[in-house]
């Protein structure tokens, strides 16, 4: 699979959930239908729950990378405007 090129990316590992979600949805609110999010996450909660409420949010959730010090790279493509 090619590298993906994230048009943005943000880093919520400094937050606890809910507001790991709200931070994600923030960001793609401001960007454009296709553009792509990359968000530098944690493990637990917040990678078992962001994805699944961006997809409940109707994006597309295109790869979680796992970084092996207990952080992930989520990638996200944002569907509708």
């Amino acid at each position: 699979m090619a590298a993906i090129t994230p048009d943005d990316k943000i880093d919520i590992t400094d937050v606890v959930c809910p507001v790991t979600f709200v931070k994600t949805k923030v960001a793609l609110e401001e960007m454009d239908e296709g553009q792509i999010l990359q968000v530098h996450i944690n493990d637990g909660e917040p990678i078992q729950n962001v994805p699944r409420s961006i997809k409940e949010e109707g994006h597309k959730v295109l790869a979680i990378d796992d970084n092996g010090d207990g952080t992930y790279e989520l990638f996200i493509e944002k569907v509708g405007d």
